[in-house]
């Protein structure tokens, strides 16, 4: 990877870039795409994305409720694009449908209507008066490593085309989707109008996330990573990195996602818990039915002889994940057990919720009580 960054160019991404520009095309034609625009985060790229399909106000976005952009990025949505959100729970619990998109998209943008038409219709049609119109889908793909299943994606995008609704999809993971499913990524950004691909997070690249759309969108997301202060200047180094990672480690994703079933499996051999499976390199896990808790495995394994840096319920194979480090892992949850059960602890005493959700927050971050 060093050996293709410090042979790349040096030239300035504020005017032109040979190796950034090179990168940018290669990763657009793999989309299937007009043309991309090289960025320092998959944050930056999505509110780059969103702010650029957004037009004239008033607007929503409509995305599933554990989405990347209405969770993790700052209220983005609203303080750069000044739109609002509809998140949306996924009926099924895994991911969303065109059901649940046709009952929460926003599709009227009348305000002044008639008051006996009000009293007779604000029951049934109350989301569409003096609502914000949904102008933009998002979806995520892979999300907390779970796929969306494409038959699914193409037939919410035909309904967003009727409506003359966009879509974008945070594809941060998306290289997952393609390496587990044998779809290319073209097929898999094929119903969308812009695509964030990041080169970071699966394929392992230090830093970098490609945009991609049309060649009139990416002119005007070029304009927007200028406003916010991403136009930079010698970037061949770092898309020399992303482009060995994306010419290597690709391939090395069906070795990750086996490493992370391997692990469920051993989880649950083990009597811990699943809150989200492994379809790709992550899973989300529960200590409690073994009487375990979270600080207790984040201590633990941090003391290992090769420590294993956790915060959570979220456990994430990636290319440099050892089979080792997953035998280590499991091995500790073994051993953690077996203390619990030496110190009394009974399984029968386990409290169960009578009532499930619909959908549960599999991200649990370890808190350590502080009696203790």
């Amino acid at each position: 990877m060093f050996s293709y960054a410090i042979r790349s160019s040096l030239g300035d991404d504020v005017y032109f870039e040979p190796s950034t520009a090179a990168l940018e095309e290669h990763i657009a034609q793999l989309a299937g795409k007009e043309a991309g625009i090289f960025l320092p985060t998959g944050t930056m790229s999505n509110q780059i994305a969103l702010r650029t399909l957004l037009e004239q106000p008033p607007y929503s976005v409509l995305c599933d409720v554990r989405s990347h952009v209405y969770r993790f990025e700052a209220g983005g949505l609203a303080f750069h694009s000044g739109a609002h959100s509809t998140p949306v729970i996924p009926s099924n619990g895994h991911h969303l449908t065109l059901e649940d998109i046709e009952d929460h998209v926003i599709l009227s943008s009348d305000v002044h209507v008639w008051v006996f038409y009000i009293l007779f219709v604000v029951l049934l049609y109350l989301k569409s008066f003096a609502s914000a119109p949904t102008r933009v889908i998002t979806l995520e793909n892979t999300l907390n490593g779970t796929i969306i299943p494409q038959n699914e994606i193409y037939m919410i995008s035909e309904f967003a085309r009727s409506k003359k609704i966009k879509m974008h999809l945070d594809g941060a993971r998306i290289w997952h989707v393609a390496a587990e499913t044998n779809t290319s990524i073209r097929e898999l950004c094929s119903p969308f109008d812009s695509v964030s691909l990041c080169l970071s997070k699966g394929l392992g690249a230090p830093i970098g996330t490609c945009l991609v759309g049309t060649k009139p969108f990416i002119r005007k997301a070029r304009w927007f990573r200028k406003l916010l202060g991403a136009g930079m200047r010698q970037t061949g180094f770092l898309a020399g990195a992303a482009a060995y990672a994306l010419a290597n480690n690709f391939q090395l994703l069906p070795r990750v996602h086996a490493l992370a079933k391997h692990m469920q499996q051993g989880l649950e051999k083990l009597g811990v818990g699943i809150l989200s499976p492994a379809e790709t390199c992550m899973v989300f896990y529960d200590p409690d039915p073994i009487g375990v808790e979270y600080w207790e495995v984040v201590e633990r394994a941090a003391q290992l002889p090769n420590p294993i840096k956790l915060n959570g319920s979220r456990l994430v194979m990636h290319i440099q994940t050892s089979p080792q480090a997953v035998s280590d892992f499991l091995q500790l949850m073994k051993t953690l057990k077996e203390e619990k059960i030496l110190a009394g602890w009974d399984p029968k005493n386990l409290v169960v919720a009578k009532k499930k959700k619909l959908i549960t927050d599999v991200y649990i971050k370890a808190v350590k009580p502080l009696a203790l």
